[in-house]
């Protein structure tokens, strides 16, 4: 335990706060369960948000049991010398099959989950992190906040188009032009060919901040 505590030490932000923060002590304990409550609800609000099956409360409870499982981890190799974190590793597998059940393959051979999936594994793994006392690496955490704040303030816009008639992307592309706007790309999505709907991504650019609203 003595060389986990100097592991974890060499944390900048264990640094700051002392070494209380490390060891397996009341404080120690809640303080990495609130930081992993609160780091994790950031990512489970911005997947609720777009209405993604997995949120708040899934992200929040995937981290949690991680972080547990690692703390119980640390004391049972503190108190009865186990070697092996047998907790945390049966813990790593629920999460990689939960997240993997997130993945959705959709009638037309279509792909969706991908980033749910990968946020709740990440999840799982930041709550090992923060319970073994590594909390600089929880900042990685922010970077959904920082990827929402990017795109609402980005100028590029990814259009799902789905038409009854093929004829009817003229006039969309006439109206678009009228209205300001450029378009960039329109790419025919093959998943959709002899389904009766004529289904494109079309990437556009708008300057005018009135029509970005």
């Amino acid at each position: 335990m003595k060389q986990l505590s100097l592991f974890a030490l060499a944390d900048p932000i264990a640094k700051m706060l002392g070494s209380w923060s490390v060891e397996l002590t009341t404080y120690s304990i809640l303080l990495r369960l609130v930081t992993v409550i609160i780091l994790t609800s950031i990512i489970g609000c911005e997947r609720s948000s777009k209405r993604h099956s997995a949120g708040l409360r899934t992200f929040v409870l995937v981290s949690f049991s991680s972080c547990v499982a690692m703390i119980l981890d640390l004391y049972l190799m503190q108190e009865y010398r186990i070697g092996l974190p047998l907790l945390s590793t049966a813990t790593i597998i629920s999460a990689a099959m939960l997240s993997g059940n997130s993945i959705i393959f959709s009638s037309r051979s279509q792909i969706k989950g991908l980033t749910t999936s990968a946020a709740l594994w990440f999840c799982g793994f930041l709550g090992f992190v923060i319970g073994a006392g590594q909390y600089t690496l929880s900042i990685l955490t922010w970077f959904p906040s920082i990827e929402v704040y990017l795109n609402n303030r980005s100028n590029h816009f990814e259009i799902h188009l789905e038409l009854k008639n093929s004829n009817y992307l003229r006039d969309f592309v006439t109206v678009s032009r009228q209205l300001g706007l450029r378009i960039d790309d329109i790419e025919a999505n093959q998943a959709y060919v002899g389904s009766g709907l004529s289904v494109y991504t079309i990437t556009i650019t708008i300057f005018s901040a009135e029509l970005k609203k």
